[in-house]
């Protein structure tokens, strides 16, 4: 069962409780992307297990009325398997996304990862598994919708600005249908392939965000809690007029959220699930008020 000190950061144990999460965040005018805690599976049941966890939350979300999608990670569907078997799953997930129209984001994990799921987004976001066999005229209404926020089973890619290669990447998705989310990057990558001190990622994700506000016509996804960045993509946005979201993790400067929902379009990100425990442990790791609000809630203060 989840500790109530957890709960500022994880969103329950089941699927049911992240919906009930959307429910509230959405009365804050803020949407919700739901991800089922899992990651780094190196067999392919718990992958498979995952994949239809997530159909039957979609089918879940496309029933009813809240702002919501969902968030997948490559390794969690079985990409430390094999391809094939991330292939495989990714594509039951994006297709019960377009059947419920139920946006998926695609997260982006270690720098080992990032070929295998960059060409599966970008093939898959240009021909959607399982297109063929829907009705023509339901194709034809969702193109006419154009690029919206989150548009109805479309997809997101996560993309990480302390990579060297970030910058190519943005450019091979200029034309991409589907939405780039930018994140300074969460993981730890070598030199050779990373910028490793703060000023340097700070400077690539300016580099970066400016090139999207310049270049992409359907929407930046700025996934970034810091004020310095946001307040730089609302310049842009102004400057440019590209419309753009913010998204934001549970439990991080909520109140920021609900005052930035008044002014642009704001996305939670709220995990789920029993794996809840690493996660945790990682939010109270990254920044010493995460670790005193802990220590408080356990203190009973």
């Amino acid at each position: 069962m989840l500790p109530p000190v957890a709960s500022r950061f994880v969103a329950g144990e089941s699927a049911a409780s992240v919906l009930n999460h959307a429910r509230r965040a959405n009365e804050h005018g803020v949407g919700v992307i739901c991800n089922r805690l899992g990651e780094h599976y190196r067999e392919r049941p718990p992958a498979d297990a995952d994949t239809v966890a997530y159909e039957r939350l979609i089918a879940d979300i496309g029933a009813s009325d809240l702002r919501a999608c969902v968030s997948v990670k490559p390794s969690q569907l079985g990409l430390l398997v094999d391809e094939d078997t991330f292939r495989e799953n990714l594509a039951r997930v994006v297709s019960a996304g377009a059947d419920h129209d139920v946006f998926v984001w695609v997260d982006m994990e270690d720098h080992t990862t990032v070929d295998a799921t960059l060409d599966t987004f970008e093939e898959y976001v240009r021909d959607p598994p399982g297109a063929q066999h829907r009705d023509a005229s339901e194709r034809r209404s969702r193109e006419q919708r154009g690029a919206s926020h989150h548009e109805p089973g479309g997809m997101g890619l996560c993309l990480q600005s302390n990579l060297r290669r970030t910058a190519l990447d943005l450019e091979r998705l200029v034309d991409c249908p589907g939405k780039v989310r930018l994140v300074k990057g969460a993981y730890d990558p070598p030199e050779s392939v990373a910028y490793t001190e703060r000023s340097q990622v700070d400077e690539a994700y300016r580099e970066d965000l400016a090139f999207m506000f310049r270049e992409f016509d359907g929407g930046v996804a700025v996934g970034s809690h810091d004020p310095e960045m946001l307040a730089l993509a609302a310049d842009l946005h102004a400057k440019h007029g590209t419309p753009y979201e913010i998204q934001m993790l549970m439990g991080v400067r909520e109140n920021a959220q609900y005052d930035l929902a008044g002014a642009c379009d704001v996305w939670q990100y709220a995990p789920y699930g029993t794996s809840w425990p690493a996660y945790f442990r990682r939010r109270l790791l990254e920044r010493k008020e995460n670790g005193l609000f802990a220590l408080r809630a356990i203190a009973g203060r």
